[in-house]
């Protein structure tokens, strides 16, 4: 026999093409199929007791017993014949939620007629379900269909882990009878088993992941993680959310790799929940879940991540903001945002300036940005810091960025700007130089603040530790307090004095060391002995070239002595100038006391974190040999 498929003018319908005329037509979820009695009836005994029971309902004997009427027993009989002659060409079955569908019972059907069916992952269970309802058991029919689906699933489904991830995937639509056959346990059971004996060095996310397409495969290697060439690991993503939930309990039951079970949960929320993933601009599925069913599924997630620090990257701290972002919109409990934070608190130094501005939607809080959770994490992060000492420069910088960003916002409070700013330990900046670009920017987009809360904002830099340019910057800056700018002032004057020290300490102990060595030569090249001096170790000449060159640097350094001293003197006798007028400020205007002093810098740019000082001496040391040549 063989079977087709057909549509009729009046919807769909499936006809079986053997020759013969159809004598059962039965309704599936709405498509009709048009079959025989006897091969249905020889394999299912769920269609063997319609079918006998809806041919006795139309018997004549039947119908002369449930009608007495003397008068009307004739016609009865005569009508129930009709019917009967009627309903044996046409027995009619309806089942409204068959397993599985219409596809599912036309397998069943061709399986009845002895037409060969294929078995994959995807349609095994749906095919069990169905025979499970059919009741097609070895009992009633040797080689059924409930035998050959559950030797399938046990041989070949439950050996391989994509298979039984499939299986899986397809059980959502087949509840609760699934569920009840124990397709669901043993898929789960399987997947949790062969996954805690892989290499959890498979399970790490990369660093620029691309996004499976919303409800199909894969569109490119969204992981590492790859068995016999199946990328299994992403397939995770399209259970459904009450069998994945249950999928990672199991795991963590069998006290699986805690990096595994976090990437799991990370990735499975960036692809289940719309908004976690800024950078995946796809178009959402139609069948876009709630909000509240969002709101759910976060929280479930969240809960369920390990409480161990896994994986350390800017891809699994960009994914937990996100979900903390959609914490906030969705609302979600004070608890779950609780743990996001704490996560990203733990591996703070690879979040971006852009992961920390983040949208303020409490109604509570007037600024722009959500400063107050970032002071949390900020908290978070010193707290499990340990000796990370470079960990900790990288979120100083970061911060000073973020304070930089934030510093626009009208609605920022001085306070809260100086909260966050002295939130650091000393450590965390080498130098100022960015935190004085925040306070500059802060005071600028707020002018109207009083000159106390200008004091309190730029007390947070310490003058010590800006570079010789921001120091030039700061000096001319007429945002600046009068008390800032003083200090500045100082602690340039303590810089060049440093540096001049400095290089009369290295001058004179070179000088020191060329004298008591170097033995009486001849001038070269018409050199004078103070300007060159040679010495000859046997026939080494390298030492001949580094006592040149050594020479050479102690005379360049000499030459810039007299021009850095001329600098100090000046710097002092205007620091001994302001000090003086400090007793005349309430007198004399802020906007002319550099005017009254004279004052004169040159404005330059100075740059956060970047030492600077070695590059300007370069600079003046290359002037100073050109300038020493040229008077020669």
């Amino acid at each position: 026999m063989s079977a087709g498929m057909a549509t009729n003018s009046k919807g769909q319908a499936w006809f079986c093409t053997t020759g013969l005329p159809s004598d059962v037509v039965v309704d599936v979820n709405g498509m009709t199929f048009h079959l025989h009695k006897f091969p249905l009836m020889a394999k299912s005994k769920k269609l063997h007791e319609l079918i006998t029971e809806q041919e006795a309902k139309f018997t004549p004997d039947t119908v002369t017993d449930e009608r007495n009427s003397e008068n009307e027993e004739k016609e009865e009989i005569q009508a129930a014949a009709a019917v009967a002659e009627d309903e044996e060409l046409y027995c009619q079955l309806r089942f409204s939620d068959f397993p599985g569908g219409p596809e599912t019972f036309e397998m069943a059907a061709m399986f009845c007629y002895a037409v060969k069916i294929e078995l994959s992952s995807s349609n095994v269970a749906s095919l069990r379900c169905a025979s499970e309802v059919l009741e097609m058991t070895e009992e009633f029919c040797e080689d059924n269909l409930i035998s050959k689906t559950e030797r399938f699933f046990s041989q070949t489904v439950l050996q391989s882990l994509r298979d039984s991830i499939e299986t899986l995937k397809s059980c959502e639509c087949l509840m609760p009878l699934a569920e009840s056959l124990g397709i669901v346990e043993k898929c789960i059971a399987s997947i949790a088993t062969k996954v805690s004996a892989m290499d959890p060095s498979l399970f790490s996310l990369p660093e620029n992941e691309a996004t499976p397409s919303a409800g199909g495969r894969n569109m490119g290697a969204t992981t590492r993680s790859t068995a016999g060439g199946d990328r299994w690991f992403d397939e995770l993503t399209f259970v459904s959310p009450p069998l994945f939930i249950r999928l990672i309990i199991s795991m963590k039951s069998q006290n699986l790799n805690h990096e595994f079970i976090e990437n799991c949960l990370l990735l499975y929320a960036k692809n289940r929940i719309p908004g976690i993933n800024r950078t995946n601009r796809k178009p959402l599925p139609s069948s876009k879940p709630s909000e509240i069913e969002q709101k759910e599924l976060l929280e479930t997630i969240i809960t369920n991540l390990p409480e161990q620090n896994c994986t350390r990257s800017s891809t699994t701290v960009k994914l937990f903001f996100g979900m903390l972002r959609t914490s906030n919109i969705l609302n979600a409990s004070d608890d779950c945002k609780s743990i996001l934070e704490k996560k990203i608190g733990s591996q703070f130094e690879h979040a971006t300036l852009d992961d920390l501005l983040m949208p303020s939607y409490s109604y509570l809080s007037e600024t722009l940005y959500d400063v107050d959770c970032v002071q949390r994490i900020l908290a978070q992060f010193l707290d499990s810091m340990e000796d990370r000492t470079s960990a900790l420069m990288l979120v100083g910088k970061l911060i000073d960025g973020y304070l930089s960003e934030i510093a626009l916002d009208a609605n920022l409070k001085p306070d809260k700007f100086f909260e966050v700013a002295v939130a650091l330990p000393e450590q965390a900046r080498v130098y100022d130089d960015g935190l004085y670009r925040s306070v500059d920017v802060y005071i600028k987009a707020h002018p109207w603040i009083t000159e106390s809360d200008r004091e309190k904002v730029s007390g947070v830099l310490d003058c010590r530790k800006l570079t010789l340019e921001a120091c030039t910057h700061a000096a001319q800056n007429e945002r600046l307090p009068l008390r800032a700018v003083v200090q500045v002032l100082f602690f340039e004057q303590l810089q060049l004095r440093h540096a001049i020290a400095g290089t009369l300490m290295s001058a004179d102990m070179a000088m020191a060391h060329s004298d008591s060595d170097k033995s009486p030569t001849t001038t070269r090249h018409g050199l004078t002995e103070h300007d060159e001096t040679v010495v000859t170790t046997g026939d080494d000449g390298d030492d001949d070239v580094t006592w040149r060159a050594a020479v050479r640097e102690n005379q360049v350094l000499r030459l810039g002595m007299d021009t850095m001293r001329t600098r100090v003197h000046e710097l002092e006798r205007e620091c001994t100038t302001m000090k003086k007028a400090i007793e005349k400020i309430d007198k004399v205007g802020s906007d002319g006391w550099r005017k009254k002093f004279g004052c004169k810098f040159k404005t330059q740019v100075c740059d956060s974190h970047e030492q600077t000082v070695v590059e300007t001496r370069k600079g003046r040391r290359t002037h100073r040999t050109h300038h020493h040549h040229s008077s020669r």
